[in-house]
């Protein structure tokens, strides 16, 4: 490696420890970019990083070959006033098997905003199988937002598989996720969100998942909880092109004084497009609470022990 881990200051390797990718470079692929900079890399047999030369990012090409490899790709923002947008592209050759581990930690101590946008692209051959994990966290005492604004676009061709999951874990002000997917002849998508919002913290959340080719298989799961005066808005739409099927269900917790809208929509423009869509709101059950109370939980902690298994 072409750094060494003690030689970060306390608030980087805390950032990277609570988006858990502190141990990244361990095994595969890695590239750190902190404060607005790409400060290493390092490339294995089969997965070969480079640097953009029209703007800020980098090219991730992953070999046929590579089986059960990890690239990880965390990115630490710790000065008040920055805007940070990159401009990340991933081609992973037909047959690969590999998994993509992206964080991204804010520390805000100051007056002025923090702002990071990664914007995502993901060509993915046949047969490829792809697990992406996406992870958010912010922190500070500052009076700065910390604002996370994440652009995922993924093309699947014929056979490919991909897996998205992300979590938002704690201290996001503002965040707005936009993903599209466009999906080949008997390709499949699973995608699965954790958010939880506090505060006047605010989420938006857009999927936008194309199925163009007969086979496609897509599955959407959104879990999210509003606390304070927090709002939510999640529209995950399916399009079906093809003979295909997908299933979106957004389920939420809301708390206090906070607000959720769920909007799933579903478009069939093919008579062999089975799509379904479902959608839930509501509080905590008060016989859920009263059940951990008797096992000698406080209230608080029987709300955390159900908000920590509602979000797994």
């Amino acid at each position: 490696m072409e750094w060494n881990k003690e030689e970060l200051d306390a608030i980087t390797r805390q950032v990277l420890a609570q988006i858990d990718t502190e141990n990244f470079g361990e095994e595969g692929a890695y590239n750190l970019r902190y404060n607005g900079t790409a400060i290493c890399h390092g490339d294995t047999e089969h997965i070969k990083i480079k640097r953009k030369t029209d703007r800020q990012g980098i090219d991730v090409y992953i070999s046929g070959e590579t089986r059960g490899e990890q690239v990880h790709i965390p990115v630490v923002l710790a000065v008040p006033g920055m805007t940070d947008i990159v401009y990340n592209d991933f081609y992973i050759e037909e047959g690969a098997d590999v998994t993509i581990v992206a964080g991204c930690g804010i520390h805000n101590a100051g007056c002025d905003n923090a702002r990071h946008d990664g914007i995502h692209a993901f060509h993915v051959g046949k047969n490829a199988n792809v697990r992406y994990e996406e992870k958010h966290y912010g922190e500070g005492e500052g009076t700065g937002e910390k604002i996370l604004n994440p652009v995922t676009e993924i093309e699947l061709e014929e056979g490919a598989v991909f897996t998205l999951d992300t979590a938002q874990i704690r201290g996001v002000d503002s965040t707005v996720r936009k993903t599209k997917v466009t999906m080949k002849e008997n390709s499949r998508l699973y995608v699965t969100e954790r958010l939880m919002t506090h505060d006047a913290q605010t989420a938006v959340s857009d999927i936008d998942v194309e199925m163009n080719g007969s086979g496609t298989n897509a599955q959407i799961i959104s879990r999210s909880v509003a606390k304070g005066t927090s709002k939510q808005n999640f529209h995950p739409r399916a399009i079906g092109n093809a003979a295909c099927h997908a299933h979106i269900q957004c389920d939420s917790i809301i708390m206090e004084h906070a607000q959720v809208a769920s909007i799933p929509e579903i478009d069939a423009r093919h008579v062999d497009a089975a799509i379904i869509h479902e959608a839930a709101i509501g509080r905590i059950n008060d016989e859920q609470i009263m059940k951990l109370r008797t096992l000698g939980l406080t209230e608080e902690e029987a709300e955390n022990v159900i908000i920590e298994n509602f979000l797994q």
